[in-house]
């Protein structure tokens, strides 16, 4: 056995057993835990100052620090969604730090609801020198640093995302490689810092791609994360992986039924996520509000995998209440309901409770 087989194979063996550093593996993986409880899962509303604004440039509202701490304050103090249905929250780097409307900080009404606050800290994607039409994730220069900061805040977990798209010749391994690595880092500098790392390598829906094609480069893709994440000595007991589901492209002409969704999504993940993972959180990645929400039921229907399954979803969650807020104040309370129905629909569906008519009577 050569040194880096040697190597791969120490990287293998990584977990809360046999890891030596100082961290506290069991607070982590009890985060980790929480995180995916029965029932429950994360808003994700990280979104950053330029994607919000296209967001508010929808519904006619001025994107001003105001209005964006406005509307995140009314999701946090929605007591029937986040007391019952969330466990954790996503947050931006302003949202971390910011004060609500009464002086009160944000992360405290989050804690306040029993959820677990949460930070962004990837700088986002940008174009991968020497790969034309590929991606490379940034931010860890310093990442650290600012995690300790985060932690003093009150955040408890971290979200990277890899971005990895379908086209013709893409992705390539160099892409897949690098993003991986990058994800892997972040995972194993998150741990020092004592903060469990959300491990999101995202497929994108975009392009024309059949759910055949969307499994293949899923499957090749986790299989590579895994293997990174071994070799920096990542300890899965203290990690949430947060996946795209395996489903055909925007632009495909035949689309895969919900039971073939969930189907070839746990098969994938089954071939690919080993035990030790404590829960699956998955994005809903330019799917409807219940066509995200019926996948994640279907495949709780299923059963029979390792792990919990549940849901940590942005705009699945967010687009009706922020249609019915608009940034009016006397719109706050149907904002809210409207949140709360998304909310208690993915809690079903994360239980494979959830039912289409529950929709149609709302």
């Amino acid at each position: 056995m050569d040194g880096r087989q040697d190597a791969a194979r120490r990287g293998r063996a990584c977990s809360i057993g046999s890891r030596t550093n100082p961290m506290d593996l069991a607070a982590l993986n009890t985060i980790a835990e929480r995180l995916v409880a029965s029932g429950k899962g994360i808003l994700a509303a990280d979104e950053s100052s330029g994607t919000i604004k296209k967001r508010f440039d929808a519904i006619g509202v001025e994107n001003t620090e105001e209005n964006r701490r406005d509307y995140r304050e009314l999701l946090f103090r929605c007591g029937e969604a986040m007391n019952g249905c969330i466990s954790g929250v996503i947050l931006f780097e302003e949202t971390l730090y910011q004060i609500g409307a009464d002086g009160t900080p944000l992360v405290k009404l989050i804690e306040a609801a029993g959820a677990i606050p949460g930070i962004k800290v990837d700088k986002g994607a940008k174009p991968m020198a020497g790969f034309p039409g590929e991606t490379l994730t940034e931010g860890l220069d310093g990442l650290g640093e600012r995690l300790a900061k985060d932690y003093a805040q009150g955040a408890r977990f971290a979200k990277w995302r890899a971005v990895i798209d379908i086209a013709d010749g893409l992705p390539t391994w160099g892409a897949v490689k690098a993003n991986a690595h990058a994800l892997a880092r972040y995972a194993a500098i998150c741990q020092e810092a004592q903060i469990v790392p959300i491990v999101e390598p995202e497929i994108l829906m975009d392009g024309a791609h059949d759910i055949a094609r969307c499994d293949e480069v899923t499957r090749w893709v986790l299989q590579t994360v895994f293997a990174e994440l071994a070799e920096q000595r990542v300890a899965l007991e203290g990690i949430v992986l947060k996946p795209n589901m395996v489903i055909c492209g925007k632009g495909c002409s035949s689309r895969a039924s919900v039971e073939e969704v969930a189907q070839r999504t746990i098969s994938a993940l089954k071939a690919t996520v080993p035990s030790a993972v404590p829960g699956i959180a998955y994005l809903s990645g330019g799917q409807s509000d219940e066509e995200a929400t019926a996948h994640l039921d279907a495949m709780n229907r299923i059963g029979g995998f390792p792990w919990k399954m549940t849901f940590s979803y942005g705009r699945a969650l967010q687009a009706a209440p922020q249609k019915a807020w608009s940034g009016r104040t006397e719109n706050v309370t149907a904002a809210q309901k409207a949140f709360a129905h998304r909310a208690k629909m993915n809690s079903l569906a994360s239980l494979g409770r959830w039912d289409g008519a529950l929709e149609r009577a709302a």
